[in-house]
């Protein structure tokens, strides 16, 4: 053969570089052994890295839409306005304490009256006016707002199918009753993932009930004699008022239950009523995990 053609490896320095742009180098193949040596010194003076390493994350889900954020914060003021008016009425009933029997608001039964929510001390001690007109007036024009706002909220609540996470099934109350002991800390056994809970099915399901319920009485009470029938089947007149007295009174009650639920699952489930978004945990994998899963994708 020609020598002349075989490159002995003392004449390896004298070849030219082949060109590259400036500021790169591109290494040969003799500089390949020295790079191996030179990477394998850099790793060995790292630290060794975990062959499981556990990373946290999370997801983002959408939970409430724009229609249902913004008639459950238009309902707010409007409930918030209907009970002060509703108050302000009450206040005006119980002005002269002797020239009724007082048989609506107060609890007992029949004649025999066990207490009154508000004895004449409560607006003694207070200086409470009695605004009957202004009850009046505030209470039957804020009431079509609210007639409305519901009416739309259960229209939006069938026709966009939400209603199969919000209705309870049979089996959601005996699951009510496991949220509650969950929430007092008597169960350690988790909740079930979704949308609403049972206790919240149950919950929610009757206040819309409810709604219709004030919607109803109230209209009894507003026009009885055009709207008599309504009266009739409610009982009459003053059974229509211990209806719609009562059902008052729940809302305040749901309303103290609903602020402090809210304030125990904390910002996270707030916010998701504000901007309709929530931040879900998800649970942690495995580095390993995931490269697995990789080569066997790749595969």
């Amino acid at each position: 053969m020609n020598e002349s053609n075989q490159v002995r490896p003392d004449d390896l320095s004298s070849l030219p570089e082949k060109s590259c742009p400036a500021g790169e180098h591109r290494p040969i193949e003799t500089d390949a052994p020295a790079l191996r040596a030179q990477g394998a010194e850099s790793n060995a003076d790292r630290d060794p890295e975990p062959v499981a390493e556990k990373r946290a994350k999370v997801r983002v889900e959408y939970k409430h839409s724009l229609a249902t954020r913004w008639m459950h914060w238009i309902n707010f003021p409007l409930l918030f306005v209907m009970i002060y008016s509703g108050i302000l009425i009450y206040w005006a009933d119980s002005q002269h304490e002797g020239l009724n029997a007082h048989h609506v608001y107060r609890v007992g039964i029949g004649d025999w009256t066990l207490f009154r929510l508000f004895p004449r001390w409560f607006y003694n001690d207070f200086h409470l006016k009695y605004q009957l007109a202004e009850g009046l007036a505030y209470h039957f024009f804020f009431m079509w707002f609210f007639a409305l706002n519901g009416i739309a909220y259960v229209l939006y609540t069938f026709l966009s199918g939400e209603w199969r996470n919000l209705i309870p099934t049979w089996h959601s109350f005996a699951g009510a009753f496991h949220v509650l002991l969950h929430d007092l800390g008597l169960s350690k056994r988790s909740l079930p993932e979704q949308k609403f809970n049972d206790a919240q099915r149950v919950a929610y399901t009757g206040v819309v009930l409810m709604g219709m319920g004030s919607l109803l009485t109230g209209l009894a009470i507003y026009k009885p004699t055009q709207l008599h029938i309504i009266t009739t089947l409610l009982g009459g007149y003053e059974m229509a008022r211990w209806f719609h007295f009562w059902l008052t009174l729940s809302y305040v009650a749901f309303f103290l239950v609903h602020v402090a639920q809210v304030i125990r699952a904390g910002w996270n489930n707030f916010r998701a009523m504000l901007i309709g978004y929530q931040v879900v945990p998800v649970e942690p994998v495995n580095k390993e995990e995931i490269s697995n899963g990789s080569d066997a994708l790749g595969r």
